[in-house]
């Protein structure tokens, strides 16, 4: 205890020191730092605390030092989320690669593969996307068609992926391939990692109802990838895929868990239905607020419960389902609540009549509709949980 004690207040001096002011204010979507080939920071400081963060490892605290990362164990690591969020310090580095890809390579990757990527991706040198779903595959996500066949040295890809989050702005892609078209469905499939300026790779942006474009259709082509690029053993990706899954669930979980969001369900609710006594006005809408707001706290305490399980070394594991299907849920409401505070102004898309704040959240709200999709449909979760977590039968 005495040396996690010595370790907070190290990491809390060296935060203060280190985190620039400007880096301690509530981040705006826009200002999500995402790396890549081709970085965009909104402001200096962005990348500067990037890089002090990279250069401890601290974007990926609890990988080891030799692939780039912080090396701390498990309590460390909650130690520093702490600090971090007592600081109001930000996330300095958003990736797929941090949440997704890096545990599955440490897990199922050869040296040769971590040696190459994890690093890049602790100093957010490469900008990762997920290739999984399908038009044909999408809650039956074995049902994939996308074909890599082996020739010598490569894999020739030919296929359609959809859904497929920032494919435009990616440099590297980890896809499931079907590697033999002839076995159960589940046993045919490989997991593959594919440099996305391939020839023959090209990805279309899909306009949703938010009016953003996060998501993408994306081809293969006659695409070549070495097949050094392949994940763990050929037709065994499934098992790849499933934990990824898990890890990705994890994440997607802890959606409403942000440091300092710009907006809330309260601030909103004080803002355009008024207040009293720096209480809510409305006394209807601020017992749905509170509600909103004991069911979050109780949450972030069971999300905090696993935690304490990851840091006695168990995997995410079929609780990632309970916390994607509850968290996205979750966020749904806070949206709910927020789009119902503006009351008129949250039926606003466009025009200088409509409060700008109000237009933004009403753009969010109509975006956290596919958070109960994305990552797996609230429904399949449900099934997950009955099985693997509630033990029901079939």
């Amino acid at each position: 205890m005495a040396d996690l004690d010595r370790f907070r207040a190290e990491t809390r001096a060296w935060l203060e020191a280190n985190c620039p002011a400007s880096m301690r204010t509530p981040m705006p979507d826009e200002e999500i730092v995402w790396g890549g080939r081709k970085p965009v920071f909104q402001h200096p400081d962005q990348k500067l605390w990037l890089d002090r963060m990279a250069a401890k490892g601290w974007t990926a605290p609890t990988w080891p030092a030799r692939y780039g990362g912080g090396g701390l164990t498990e309590p460390e690591a909650a130690v520093l989320e702490e600090e971090m969020r007592a600081l109001g310090c930000r996330p300095p580095l958003r990736s797929f690669g941090l949440t997704m890809l890096g545990p599955v390579l440490l897990e199922y990757g050869n040296e040769e593969q971590r040696q190459e990527h994890l690093p890049k991706i602790v100093r957010g040198e490469i900008r990762w996307c997920q290739g999984y779903s399908e038009p044909g595959a999408g809650s039956d996500l074995a049902g994939l068609q996308t074909r890599a066949v082996l020739q010598g040295e490569h894999y020739l890809v030919n296929g359609h992926k959809i859904w497929t989050s920032y494919a435009h702005y990616a440099d590297w892609i980890f896809a499931l391939v079907r590697t033999d078209p002839t076995v159960r469905k589940h046993d045919g499939i490989s997991f593959l990692l594919i440099d996305m300026a391939s020839p023959g790779v090209r990805a279309r942006p899909i306009r949703l109802i938010s009016g953003a474009s996060v998501f993408c259709e994306t081809f293969f082509e006659n695409v070549q990838v070495p097949a050094a690029n392949l994940v763990g053993e050929p037709n065994k990706g499934w098992t790849i895929a499933k934990r990824l899954l898990e890890h990705e669930r994890k994440s997607i979980g802890g959606i409403g868990d942000r440091a300092k969001p710009t907006r809330t369900p309260e601030s909103v609710a004080k803002e355009l239905a008024g207040e009293a006594d720096g209480r809510i006005a409305d006394p209807v809408l601020r017992d749905a607020v509170a509600r909103f707001n004991i069911d979050n706290a109780a949450f972030q305490l069971t999300r905090r419960r696993a935690q304490e399980m990851a840091e006695a070394g168990e995997p995410p594991g079929p609780l990632s389902a309970m916390f994607k299907y509850y968290g996205t849920e979750l966020n749904k409401r806070r949206y709910e609540l927020m789009v119902g505070a503006a009351g008129t102004e949250g039926l606003g898309w466009e025009g200088e009549d409509f409060d700008p704040a109000a237009l933004k959240t009403t753009r969010e709200w109509l975006r956290s509709k596919a958070n109960s999709i994305e990552g797996g449909t609230s429904e399949v979760q449900l099934n997950i949980i009955a099985k693997r977590v509630l033990g029901l039968p079939d």
